[in-house]
């Protein structure tokens, strides 16, 4: 095992749940201004682990208890796993979740007193960083509270929100979710529906970022064709190294590329192993090999972390965030120089969020 290094790179990571997590889904869920043992992520462990921002996620449970009942649900099978399709969630109940998990993130920025900012442009973005402010990109995981006008897209623009994904593992109004299923291909449904184009095309022209993570490979060409802001996933890995439904194939790797998009490399075990098994018995090699897979293919310039904290198991090697450090050591061993580590840790993402903000 390496050892971790002083954090001396800024990281932004693509994805975590830890909002979803400080939500009211239990009575007296944890902190996040002081230092847990539970979860991923938090201030003090953030500092310690070098992570200055990130994406971070509301993604609306089925019940108020919590997603661990997904692995309750797995059913092994001769050729891997496969989980029953996720029903559709009830708006009226996204609306109110999501309502929730924000006052509870805006709450967070009062306690925080200058420490945590919810960043609303690209200015506010580099500014946070070079302040040593964590920077908040408030995103929707499903767009189910999305109401079929769309006037709840507009009102969540005004309240900070800049980045969108149309599903979580499950349909929706505006289009479908990949299964978790193993092996399987991402082309699992039919595509976006009209009012799913609509939703793109609203969020180009007001400037939020479309993630693609989660949605079923029609989907994605659906909004290959529509969008005309680069394409991003921001969690996921490499379906031929790791046949997950959830996973890109390198004809969209390629399309990511071809649009000067971004992938955000998965810290989840389930879609790095090449068994799809979710042990955390992993090392950070896997992360390396599927950042490395995409690096290669469409450049150094499309790849990134959109690492799943507190939404995910994660290999032990690196724990939590404070492991960040260790993971960019790995990819110091593996050949990637300052000017690569800094694009994967965080200007690739500054580039992208600028280029679909405008």
């Amino acid at each position: 095992m390496t050892t971790a290094p002083s954090p001396t790179i800024p990281i932004f990571d693509g994805h975590n749940d830890t909002l979803t997590e400080l939500a009211p889904l239990k009575p007296g869920g944890r902190e996040f201004l002081t230092r847990s043992d539970t979860g991923h992520l938090d201030l003090p462990r953030a500092r310690a682990g070098g992570f200055s921002g990130g994406i971070f996620a509301i993604c609306v449970p089925h019940t108020q208890a919590s997603f661990a009942n997904l692995a309750q649900e797995l059913v092994v099978t001769d050729a891997g796993y496969e989980i029953p399709p996720r029903p559709p969630c009830d708006p009226n109940q996204a609306r109110q979740f999501t309502t929730a998990a924000m006052a509870t993130l805006f709450r967070l920025v009062t306690e925080a007193a200058g420490q945590i900012e919810v960043v609303r442009s690209a200015a506010d973005l580099t500014r946070c960083l070079d302040q040593d402010i964590l920077a908040v990109v408030l995103h929707l995981e499903g767009a189910e509270p999305i109401d079929p006008a769309l006037d709840a897209l507009y009102v969540f623009y005004e309240a900070g929100l800049r980045s969108l994904g149309i599903t979580w593992s499950r349909p929706n109004l505006f289009g479908h979710g990949v299964p978790f299923k193993f092996p399987s291909s991402p082309d699992t449904g039919p595509g976006l529906t009209d009012a799913g184009r609509a939703l793109v095309r609203a969020c180009n022209q007001i400037g939020i970022m479309i993630d693609l993570a989660h949605l079923n490979e029609r989907g994605f060409w659906d909004v290959a064709q529509l969008s005309d802001a680069p394409l991003v996933v921001t969690h996921t890995a490499v379906h031929q190294l790791c046949p997950s439904a959830r996973n890109l194939t390198d004809r969209q790797l390629d399309a990511v590329g071809e649009t000067d998009g971004i992938v955000g490399v998965t810290f989840y075990v389930g879609d790095l192993r090449p068994d799809g098994r979710g042990d955390a018995d992993a090392s950070l090699a896997l992360i390396v090999e599927h950042v490395d897979y995409i690096a290669h293919r469409i450049g150094v310039e499309h790849v990134a972390f959109g690492s799943d904290f507190d939404g995910a198991p994660i290999p032990a090697e690196l724990k939590d965030v404070t492991g960040l450090p260790r993971l960019v050591q790995a990819l110091r061993e593996r050949g990637y120089d300052d000017e690569a580590l800094h694009k994967i840790a965080h200007q690739n993402w500054t580039r992208v969020l600028r280029q679909t903000w405008r």
